[in-house]
This record gives C-alpha cells, sequence and structure tokens, in this order.
C-alpha cells in the first residue's frame, strides 16, 4: 500500500482519483483501512464528500481511527452538524475503545455547530476515556469553550491540566483577548512568562499581546512585550514587528524605530518590504522623516493599494499635496494593471497638466485590458494635443492595432513612429510585426522582420506564430530551422507556436516530430503543449492517438485538452467516443466559457435536449453564461462591429434585404444553410433565419454594401467561425468577386473564388 502513496498525492481532479479507487478495488487492496482511511480523505480534500462517506458505508468494520478520519472530513467541509451526527453514531455503535485522534476534531464540530450540551457530553467522554491530561485533547476543550464564549467552563479546564505547555496557555490567553476581556488577558500572559517551566519558544501569544497593548495606548507595553521575547530568544514574524513599528511611531521613538528596521533587514524578513514597508513609512513619517519614508516606498517592489495610499495620505497630512498629486500618475498604472480600468480612467481625467508619463500610463492600461478602441481614440487625443510621444506610447497603440486587425491604423502609426525618429528598435519592430501578421499583411510583417538588425526569441517566435495562423507550414518550418541556424534556441512559446501551425496544416508527422524534440532544447511540455497535440491528431482522425495522450498525461487534463479532442469527435461524428467519456468531459472542473458551448451545441445537435440542459445548467450554477458572438470589419479607417442579429446599425434594412437577396441567389450555388441547433424548442425555419443573422455575415453584408467592386474586406471574429458562416464566406467571394480576409479565434481564412486559405480544415 506504501507504493500508492505518492499516487494518492496526484490525484488533483475526481477523475484521477475515481480511475485509482477502480484500480485499488480490482486489487483487492480497497479492503484495507489504510487504502479506505487515504480515499475517505483524497475526495474530501477535493470536495466529493458524499463519495468519502460512500467509501466509509462499505467498509464493514471501521475502526476508531477510521471515523476520526470521516468526521475531520467534514470539519474541513464545514458540515459541523454531520459531523457531530457521526460522533453520535459511532458511540451508538459501541465503539468504547475511541482514539484521542477523534475528539479534536469533534469538539471542533462543537464549536461550528455552535451547540455547548452537546460539547459538554463530548468533555464528559473524554474524561471517561482517560484523556483528560491528553494535551492535545485539552487544549481543544480550551479552544471549543473559548469560541463559544465560556470563559468560565474554559478555565476551569485549564486549572485542572496537570501539565500546561504553550499551546495551553496561548490558547487561554487569546480566549480572553478575543472575547474583549484584554485586562484578563493580560494578566494571564504575565502570569505565563513567569512560570518557569512554560518553552516560550512560539509566537503565539506573544504577538496578539502586543496588538492588544497597542489598541489599549498602552505603546511602552507593548515594546516590553517585544523586549521580552527577545529575552525568551524568541523568532518574531513579519505581524509582530507590523506590531512593534507601531509602537515606536506612536511613541516618536525614531532611534528604537531604525534598530526594529536595521533587524527586520539583517533577519530578511521581508526582503522587498511587501508587507512591512507601509508600517516603516508610517513610522519615518510620524518621527517627521519624510525623506526616509520615501526612500523606503521606492525599496518596495510590489506596491500594493496599500502602499500607495500610505505615500498619499503622509504627503497628503504633511501639507504637501503637489507631491500627493504627483503620484497620481502612478496610481493610473497601478490601477490599470489589476484590472481597474475605469477608476483609472477617472484619475486621468481628474488630472488637469497631464504629463508623458500620465498619457501613457492610461493608454498602455486600456490596451493591455481589452479596451483597444480607447486606446486608440486616446492616442488620437494626445497626437492632436501635440504632446510628445515616445516608445511606449507607439508599443501600446500599435499592440491595440494589432488586438482590433486595424491594418489602417497600424499603418498610419508605423508612418509617425518613422517620422518621430523611433524606427530602429527591436521592441517597436516585434510589435509591428505581430501588427502585420494579425492584421492578414504576411508580406509587411516579414518585411519589418527582415528589417530587424537585431532578433530576439520573442521576434522569431512571433512571425513563426504569424505563418502558422495563416496555415502556411512550409514557410513556419523553414523559418524555424532559420532560427536554429541563426543560433537561437527555441523556448516553450516558440514550439506552441509551430505545433499550432501544425495543427492548422493538419501536418502529423512534424508535429510529432516537433513534439519529441522539445526535451533535446530542455523545454518541458505543458498543458497548452498537449493541448495542440491532442487537436493535432484529433483533426487528422487519430482519435485513439488523442485520447492515449490523454490518459498519459502526468497530469490532470484541462478544458483546453478535452475540448481538443471533443472538438475533433463533433469534427468526424464520432459520438461513440463522447459517450464512452462522458464523465470525464462533465468533471472538467473550468471558467472556460467555449468549453461548455462546445459540449452544449454536440447535444444539440444529437437533440439530446436534457443533457444540453444539464451543460447549460453548471454554466449558470458557475456564474458562467456563453461569450457572445461578435465580428468587426475595417473601412475608410474605421471599424464597425456586429453583434448576432444586430439591428442598431443605421443601414440595418439594407443589410438584411441584401442578406435575403443573396441567400435566394447562393442557393443556385448548392449551398444550403445549416440551422443553429443550440437553440432549444425553436422551428426549423427559424434556426435556419438564425445563422443568416450571425455577425459574420452582417459584416460581409455591410461591407460588400459600403465599398467599391473588388475591395479587399478585412474581418474579425472573436470566436471560431461556424461552418455556414465558412460556407458563406467561400460563395460570397466567387459571387462578388471579391477577397476576403476572416481572422477568427484561432486561425486566418483568406477567401478568394469560392475556396478559402484553410482548405476547409480548421
Amino acid at each position: 500500500m506504501i507504493l500508492y502513496m505518492p499516487l494518492f498525492r496526484r490525484c488533483a481532479t475526481s477523475t484521477t482519483l475515481t480511475q485509482l479507487h477502480a484500480h485499488l478495488f480490482i486489487t483487492g487492496l480497497h479492503r484495507h483501512p489504510p487504502a479506505s482511511t487515504k480515499l475517505i480523505e483524497s475526495y474530501a480534500q477535493i470536495g466529493i464528500f458524499e463519495s468519502s462517506k460512500r467509501v466509509f458505508d462499505t467498509f464493514p468494520k471501521p475502526d476508531s481511527f477510521m471515523w476520526g478520519v470521516l468526521i475531520k472530513c467534514y470539519v474541513w467541509g464545514g458540515f459541523f452538524e454531520e459531523a457531530v451526527s457521526l460522533y453520535h453514531e459511532m458511540v451508538y455503535q459501541d465503539q468504547t475503545q475511541i482514539s484521542n485522534f477523534v475528539f479534536p476534531s469533534v469538539l471542533k464540530a462543537c464549536s461550528g455547530f455552535g451547540d455547548l450540551s452537546v460539547g459538554g457530553k463530548v468533555h464528559g467522554r473524554v474524561i471517561k476515556c482517560g484523556f483528560e491530561s491528553d494535551a492535545v485533547v485539552e487544549t481543544s476543550l480550551l479552544c471549543m469553550y473559548g469560541e463559544m464564549s465560556c470563559l468560565d467552563d474554559a478555565c476551569k479546564a485549564f486549572d485542572t491540566m496537570p501539565i500546561r505547555d504553550v499551546v495551553a496557555w496561548s490558547s487561554i490567553v487569546l480566549n480572553f483577548v478575543q472575547n474583549g476581556q484584554a485586562s484578563e488577558g493580560l494578566d494571564m500572559f504575565s502570569q505565563m512568562i513567569s512560570e518557569a517551566n512554560v518553552p516560550c519558544r512560539m509566537t503565539a501569544p506573544w504577538t496578539p499581546m502586543i496588538s492588544c497593548y497597542n489598541q489599549s495606548g498602552c505603546f511602552q507595553e507593548a515594546l516590553n512585550v517585544f523586549a521580552k521575547m527577545q529575552e525568551f530568544k524568541m523568532e518574531p514574524n513579519q505581524v509582530t514587528m507590523v506590531g512593534v513599528l507601531c509602537a515606536c511611531a506612536r511613541l516618536g521613538r525614531v532611534k528604537e524605530g531604525r534598530s526594529v528596521h536595521g533587524f527586520v533587514i539583517r533577519r530578511a524578513m521581508d526582503p522587498e518590504l511587501d508587507f512591512l514597508g507601509p508600517a516603516l513609512m508610517e513610522l519615518y513619517a510620524d518621527t517627521g522623516n519624510l525623506r526616509d519614508c520615501h526612500k523606503v516606498f521606492e525599496t518596495i517592489k510590489e506596491k500594493t493599494i496599500l502602499s500607495w495610499n500610505t505615500l498619499i495620505s503622509i504627503f497628503t497630512r504633511n501639507g504637501q499635496p503637489e507631491e500627493a498629486l504627483l503620484l497620481f500618475n502612478a496610481l493610473i498604472d497601478m490601477y490599470a494593471k489589476c484590472g481597474f480600468v475605469h477608476s483609472a480612467n477617472k484619475m486621468f481625467e481628474k488630472i488637469k497638466e497631464k504629463s508623458l508619463v500620465t498619457w501613457n500610463s492610461m493608454i498602455c492600461g486600456f490596451s493591455q485590458n481589452g479596451y483597444s478602441v480607447e486606446a486608440i481614440t486616446l492616442f488620437d487625443q494626445m497626437y492632436m494635443n501635440c504632446v510628445k510621444m515616445d516608445k511606449l506610447t507607439f508599443l501600446s497603440v500599435i499592440q491595440a492595432c494589432s488586438h482590433l486587425g486595424y491594418l489602417e491604423k497600424g499603418k498610419w502609426v508605423h508612418h509617425k513612429l518613422i517620422m518621430y525618429g523611433l524606427r530602429k528598435d527591436s521592441y517597436l519592430d516585434t510589435a509591428l510585426t505581430d501588427m502585420y501578421s494579425k492584421c492578414g499583411e504576411l508580406q509587411m510583417a516579414h518585411g519589418v522582420f527582415d528589417r530587424m538588425s537585431e532578433r530576439s526569441i520573442v521576434s522569431w517566435s512571433v512571425m513563426i506564430a504569424g505563418y502558422g495562423m495563416h496555415g502556411q507550414i512550409n514557410a513556419t518550418i523553414s523559418l524555424f530551422n532559420q532560427m536554429l541556424g541563426s543560433g537561437i534556441k527555441p523556448n516553450d512559446i516558440t514550439f506552441m507556436h509551430i505545433l499550432s501551425a501544425c495543427s492548422h496544416a493538419g501536418a502529423v508527422e512534424e508535429g510529432k516530430l516537433y513534439f519529441n524534440s522539445m526535451s533535446e532544447f530542455g523545454v518541458e511540455p505543458k498543458h497548452d503543449h498537449f493541448a495542440c497535440m491532442v487537436d493535432l491528431l484529433s483533426r487528422a482522425g487519430d482519435l485513439n492517438g488523442a485520447y492515449q495522450i490523454i490518459t498519459s498525461l502526468p497530469f490532470p487534463a484541462n478544458s483546453s485538452i478535452w475540448g481538443a479532442l471533443l472538438n475533433g469527435c463533433r469534427i468526424h461524428k464520432r459520438i461513440d467516443i463522447i459517450k464512452s467519456i462522458e464523465k470525464n468531459l462533465l468533471d472538467v472542473d473550468t471558467a472556460d466559457t467555449g468549453y461548455y458551448t462546445l459540449l452544449s451545441n454536440i447535444y444539440a445537435e444529437e437533440g439530446t435536449w436534457d443533457k444540453f440542459g444539464k451543460v447549460r445548467s453548471m454554466m449558470k450554477s458557475k456564474g458562467l453564461r456563453k461569450v457572445p458572438g461578435y465580428s468587426t470589419i475595417e473601412i475608410d479607417k474605421k471599424i464597425y462591429r456586429f453583434g448576432p442579429g444586430d439591428t442598431s446599425h443605421s443601414q440595418t434594412k439594407d443589410i438584411y434585404r441584401f442578406l435575403e437577396n443573396f441567400r435566394s441567389l447562393v442557393h443556385a450555388q448548392v449551398y444550403d444553410s445549416e440551422p443553429d441547433n443550440s437553440i432549444v424548442g425553436t422551428s426549423k425555419f427559424n434556426k435556419e433565419n438564425n445563422v443568416v443573422s450571425h455577425s459574420e455575415k452582417l459584416a460581409i453584408a455591410f461591407g460588400i454594401i459600403n465599398t467599391r467592386p473588388g475591395t479587399t474586406l478585412r474581418i474579425s471574429k472573436n470566436l471560431r467561425v461556424c461552418r455556414d458562416c465558412h460556407s458563406f464566406a467561400k460563395i460570397a467571394s466567387k459571387i462578388t468577386g471579391r477577397e476576403i480576409i476572416m481572422r477568427d479565434l484561432n486561425r486566418f481564412h483568406c477567401f478568394r473564388n469560392g475556396s478559402c486559405s484553410c482548405n476547409d480544415y480548421w
């Protein structure tokens, strides 16, 4: 059984644990108490308490230890009432030899359940079983009485303890402190440290005592406690030091405070001052040393909202509002990096005299948080106001153009950065290469790439990704070989891009070759690499090989990996495989809405509406919603956005009239729309009409209406293009003689004369 213990530690999901459970059942090891006990504990650790109980119920004669493990598991999960019921059941079954291991969990359940009468009965059984001298059990009793505010009972239990170690003393002291009786707690604390037989080598309860003295305004006493800690050679923690620094600050003891600062540095308690920084800043500010206060702030590596607000507050209350205002430039960046873009923008708008740093922080904040239109709009304002721009300004707006696929704007920005003399910069050139690739202009992307004087691994990876997204596998492989020839070693991102390229092109053997070569370059495959391989094999029809990869993974498969197999099964109509792995698919715990949408759509296509409803209910219970699809099209240096069934545009009637006429025309081209089966309880006619109003079609129709014949249409879709819209775009390119370049979530599609560059493999 000891050989299986490492396997239990690797069972992080219900799927892997169930597989191990099945193996133990087949081998008969499930009958061994250690195996059953470990299964009970493992199921509880991943939150499946009903499975823990089922394992327990199948064991004929559980011993006291197994009872204790199950009770402990229920306490972990907060099921206190159920834990107490299990204890009663154990006693009822005449388990006279109750282990001392059981009682701490039961007592914790009693306090959590808030049932003092049951707690008293458990106390009585502790005495009956002879565990009144057991330090762990007795300490658990103290905690139970303290948490239920029964201090008299706690003191009685404490007084009867034959041996009172530091844990017991800490528990009784904290009982008083937590129940608002600070003075009694302090008295008890004084008694504790005066006891010669108490080995005071633990932080508790010293730290709460320092906090208690500070809250009572007894700052000198707080410092005395710290001095006592040093006398006992105690090791304080970061919380302790915050209390000590607070006491020094309130007493105006800058000399002692500097000593504490030195103590923190010598012990390397907080190397980057992420935790103690604000307390040190307050110390120096309260003692009139603002320069030292600012020095501490500069040494904080990971500046949090607390540290920023502390410094702003210090400058404000010390009569330096201008310095406080300057910090708001930096706070914009802080809020944006934390995802609070609207808060950052509010601060940005309040600043009258905006510096270059201010503008850059806000544009970068918009761009990195997906507000690309807002980033470009702000860049335009900056340009119109003749604000001087630097490399970071252009880098942020180029990234925004990449996200939108905004080619004309990207070209304009490229022209402006050349005028600003910023042409030769590896970061900007890499960003431009990425932008042109994502706008469907591979030739221009490679032109920028070729002119780069120095190419980093990021530059090579971006260009490789560009060719891969366009399905040009030969160019991708050639570029990868050129990179190796130049002496650049590929990293995990590079391999991710080339495996993705192989998947887009259906290059199975090449994909296997590159995947197997990763170890030669010291690159360990991650979830994304395995997902690419599963996707590659699944699309090519080797679903058994794809599933074999999943079963041999060194870690649990995530939604990307299962989703790749699921999509392959959908493409090749292998519903039998989906049914055989259905439990695995439903057990995936993820916030990936695309995964659930794919699974529910497959059920809808098969007409199994009960399972469709189950998956949608799972999404709802997790607070997830299907990501709404939308498409954008660039016309005359403007971006137009369409949602499914969009009727908000001023040309809505023209767009739908065009689509209706076009549908009549394309039926003659042997084109038949595929109904949207994901709409429950809707007629076939309405489902087909729903497909007509997909956002890609609206964008294509709008583009044809508003551009001259022969104009290339450039469209971006936030999700994977559906089969019907893909067929529609092919026919539209043939009938109108247009080139339609569409970028979806996974790749580029270039439609010309009725065919697509993906060769219908996407």
